[in-house]
């Protein structure tokens, strides 16, 4: 049926998205996502559900090689009715909490996760194409969900940014920055990596624990780097080349999962600091960036509410005290996320990129990584030595932490709709750490942040090359190119913290009088 349609209106997309279709609008064409291929994305499920309804021509270009692009085609199901080339975007159900699943008939049907509705609600509610001046009853969201609220921005002035973005792409992809700096940019690095795991092991054996601990820390902390760039095939550009080497260094070199962070990773980058979609943000009872956490929102990626009571209040209140204790054991809420992502995974039927091969390589490298680790640990003498090598060689890591939290936590968190264009949301949302050339290793290309959210794919040891040509590019479209040093930039994240624990502070205070006045009332 719909793949003899040459030209797709508004309100027929989405007529079709109500009934269950993954729709994306690509270059004005219309692209079907059929649901085996939805849960076998290599980036995710999400990464896709977050643009039903939208133009992600940007987002698709930026993630994928043009293999990949090419093979797009065979999902083209006819071009977009558009306003002088530019596509009105609907609100994709995800965005408000709709879901498809497996009801109790063996039927898919809609289903909110965020705020669940019986049965008699949802089949009472109405669709309304007021254009067409049509009725349809649906079970499930209406038209009213995938309609954007009013935004100050301009769809126009967004399609500009976006037009001016694919040139800057090309500008980037016709400067060779796509080219990987084997020799020149990774041949250090490799070095640094077999210095810093020589070291750990010639100091354990003289029994200097702590020397080794600290030199098997910075290994972890410098492998993830390059884990980031094959996360985002930024090395060899080819998935299984990659994945590998990846699955080698994170896995059975670092006990994490490559699979848990990209999964994770993209669904950051595509809706960089939105307090109910991106994970890297979502981190109550612990830390909010913003008081809009206070309101108990639903996580689209972690599936639950993020609930801000008392106890999340009165965290919150110390956030600025102890975000630095908190980034120091950041690496145990790492092997929490990568583990459960991974146990998931063994119920997942679904064939995602790799088939069971990459998962089960995951499993046997963490499994690896602990018979080595945990002989190290042994290898201490006592439990005491034992707690503490186990303590120094993690919180070693976190100025890794203190890197990814930097670019993020002190910029907007403020939720646009999906008229916003990709390259004004990353350059909204993210900011540069200033760092002279002979340091940028320390950083691993993470300072680079803005370049980087608008090019994942790029080599890292090209960043910087390619920030100038941004920077040209967000001057010409008048865009904001945040950058701050690394003390400032530490000074700014914690002036955030604790703007939001002050506000905690007094929402706590207020709940405290309101239970006394109530218990005051049960007396009288």
């Amino acid at each position: 049926m719909g793949a003899t349609k040459k030209e797709w209106t508004r309100e027929e997309v989405a007529v079709r998205i109500l009934a269950g279709e993954a729709l994306v609008v690509y270059n004005n064409q219309l692209l079907r996502i059929p649901q085996a291929w939805l849960n076998a994305h290599p980036g995710g499920s999400l990464a896709i559900l977050h643009f039903v309804g939208r133009d992600a021509t940007d987002e698709i270009a930026a993630y994928h090689c043009d293999q990949t692009l090419a093979k797009m085609k065979s999902y083209v199901i006819g071009t977009v009715e558009t306003s002088d080339g530019i596509w009105e975007p609907l609100v994709p159900p995800i965005m408000t909490g709709w879901v498809r699943k497996l009801s109790h008939d063996g039927k898919t049907a809609w289903h909110n996760e965020a705020t669940p509705l019986p049965p008699s609600n949802l089949s009472s509610e109405i669709l309304l194409v007021e254009r067409d001046s049509c009725l349809l009853e649906t079970s499930g969201p209406t038209l009213s969900h995938l309609v954007p609220p009013a935004t100050r921005l301009s769809l126009k002035d967004q399609a500009r940014h976006s037009a001016a973005y694919k040139a800057l792409h090309n500008r980037i992809i016709d400067a060779g920055l796509y080219n990987t700096r084997y020799i020149t940019g990774y041949g250090p690095e490799i070095a640094r990596y077999l210095l810093l795991a020589a070291s750990s092991a010639v100091a354990y054996s003289h029994d200097w624990l702590i020397i080794s601990a600290v030199c098997l820390g910075l290994l972890w902390h410098q492998l993830v780097f390059t884990v980031h760039d094959l996360g985002h095939m930024g090395v060899t550009h080819d998935w299984t080349k990659d994945r590998l080497i990846a699955i080698l260094l994170a896995d059975f070199i670092g006990g994490l999962s490559v699979g848990w962070w990209v999964d994770n990773h993209n669904v950051h980058h595509l809706v960089t600091n939105h307090p109910s979609h991106d994970p890297d943000i979502a981190h109550l009872p612990f830390l909010a960036v913003s008081t809009t956490f206070f309101k108990s929102l639903w996580s689209s990626y972690y599936k639950r509410t993020m609930v801000f009571n008392r106890v999340s209040a009165f965290l919150i209140s110390l956030q600025h005290k102890l975000f630095y204790i908190l980034l120091g054991l950041g690496r145990f809420n790492l092997y929490a996320n990568a583990y459960g992502f991974l146990w998931r995974k063994a119920f997942d039927h679904g064939r995602a990129r790799g088939g069971r091969w990459s998962w089960r390589l995951e499993v046997i490298g963490v499994l690896f990584f602990w018979f080595w680790y945990g002989a190290v640990l042994k290898g201490c003498g006592s439990w005491s030595r034992a707690i503490t090598y186990l303590m120094v060689s993690h919180v070693v890591t976190s100025p890794l932490h203190v890197q990814i939290v930097l670019s993020h936590f002190s910029m907007s968190t403020e939720d646009l709709g999906p008229v916003e264009s990709f390259p004004h949301r990353q350059l909204r949302t993210t900011t540069d750490v200033i760092c002279p050339p002979h340091l940028s290793f320390m950083h691993g290309g993470l300072h680079l942040q803005v370049t980087h959210h608008l090019f994942p794919r790029l080599p890292r040891h090209n960043l910087r090359e390619a920030s100038v040509l941004v920077k040209e590019f967000a001057k010409e479209q008048d865009l904001v190119y945040a950058e701050f040093g690394f003390i400032s930039g530490n000074g700014e994240v914690l002036d955030v913290l604790k703007g939001v624990a002050d506000q905690a502070k007094i929402v706590g205070m207020v709940a405290d009088h309101e239970i006394r006045e109530a218990i005051e009332q049960k007396v009288r």
